[in-house]
């Protein structure tokens, strides 16, 4: 909104200073600056509101040091992120920028769902909370609505370059063609683009006739995982608000050379028009995550709860998918990945053990992954630090893929 509103000063009144609010970088920066104060000072009022309402989370005893201390903790902490996420970007981003607009449906969307799940556990006392289900069905949904966009909306397009030989794609930049192209990148590939077209013909060519069908349930299938692995790293202190803000930094980065012609070109990388909107966005996750730390650093004051897990890993699923870098989360996401593959592989050895030997027999002391380092003698804090660490090392190799290849 401020966008507008000061770029009508500048145009009509010559505004002093209203010019710099046409550049990405100063919207994003006041967009983490904002976000992280709105996370600070509404944070701390809503955990005195949610105290005095006894909106407490319930423990189960799993037999984990300091796990009952936990026990009565604010949760539904989530909503501090979403409204340090939200207003933010409603302030400092294009409101017309279709990217913008699907990065806002997915973050209320998913938002809504946890926030009921979080609802009936809470007050309904359902400890179970929100049907599985019905959490499958919601985030189908969002699923659905990001993949017609990014299949269908005129917008959502690739710049082509034509170029002359040893010309630049800056220097013709008057020469182009904007296409609508269901293409994604190949980390470590010389040839590193991938035309989902190509593939599903691949594999055979009544596939490649219907790849939009073929599309869109890739979509659902890589929304519905991440938003999973976030929510079950949210497990201890501070550990998936922190891993979400390294993720969202990376992002961030993607978002700004995707958007801007003279990276693109340089970095020789899809140039995405109209992706450099998703910066201010991604500023602004970034400092919902860590404002959001400021409370929920071990020792917790309050839980983010289902309303802020399922939001920031749909967020984080959204993003990669419109920035056209999805084969990047299992190494970007490798923290969300892990722990999920902790918790499939202890069930599914657990029930082949049973069926086999009569006896249920584990890998890890406890799943999800974290728990086990917990069962170990590891404390929280130390866990959570070097899960970051091994978060940064993640987030590294990542953006090393725009130039090893």
């Amino acid at each position: 909104m401020l966008y507008y509103l000061f770029k009508y000063l500048d145009k009509q009144f010559d505004f002093i200073g209203a010019g710099v609010f046409q550049y990405i970088s100063f919207r994003a920066g006041m967009a983490a600056l904002v976000s992280l104060l709105i996370a600070m000072i509404f944070g701390g009022k809503l955990i005195k509101v949610l105290q005095s309402r006894q909106v407490g989370e319930s423990i189960r005893d799993l037999g984990l040091t300091g796990q009952m201390e936990k026990k009565g903790t604010p949760t539904m902490g989530g909503l501090i992120i979403l409204l340090a996420i939200l207003l933010p970007t409603l302030l400092f981003a294009r409101l017309d920028n279709v990217y913008v607009i699907l990065m806002i449906i997915t973050t209320i969307w998913l938002g809504s769902i946890g926030f009921l799940d979080d609802y009936i556990k809470v007050f309904r006392k359902n400890k179970e909370g929100l049907a599985g289900k019905f959490k499958v069905i919601g985030q189908i949904g969002i699923g659905l609505i990001v993949g017609v966009v990014l299949f269908f909306n005129d917008d959502v397009v690739v710049r082509q370059y034509i170029t002359d030989t040893g010309m630049s794609a800056v220097d013709a930049s008057a020469r182009y063609k904007d296409v609508r192209q269901m293409i994604t990148t190949i980390p470590f590939a010389r040839n590193n683009e991938l035309d989902y077209y190509q593939l599903f013909s691949f594999a055979s060519p009544v596939f490649g006739s219907y790849a939009r069908f073929l599309y869109i349930p890739l979509v659902i299938v890589i929304i519905t995982a991440v938003s999973n692995g976030a929510n079950i790293t949210d497990g201890i202190d501070g550990l998936a608000a922190g891993t979400s803000a390294i993720i969202g930094v990376t992002l961030a980065v993607f978002a700004w050379v995707s958007g801007n012609s003279f990276f693109a070109d340089y970095l020789d990388i899809m140039f995405l028009p109209n992706s450099g909107e998703l910066v201010i966005f991604c500023t602004a996750f970034v400092g919902a995550c860590v404002g959001f730390l400021w409370y929920n650093s071990y020792p917790a004051q309050v839980f983010m709860g289902d309303t802020g897990s399922l939001s920031i890993g749909g967020i984080i699923a959204v993003l990669a998918l419109i920035l056209r870098k999805e084969l990047l989360i299992p190494i970007l996401c490798g923290i969300f990945l892990v722990e999920n593959l902790s918790v499939m592989l202890q069930v599914s050895y657990f029930k082949y053990t049973k069926k086999k030997y009569g006896e249920g027999r584990r890998i890890f002391k406890m799943s999800p992954l974290h728990h086990h380092y917990q069962k170990l003698g590891y404390h929280e804090a130390k866990i959570v630090a070097r899960f970051w660490i091994v978060g940064i090392m993640l987030a590294l190799l990542t953006l090393v893929t725009l130039k090893l290849r």
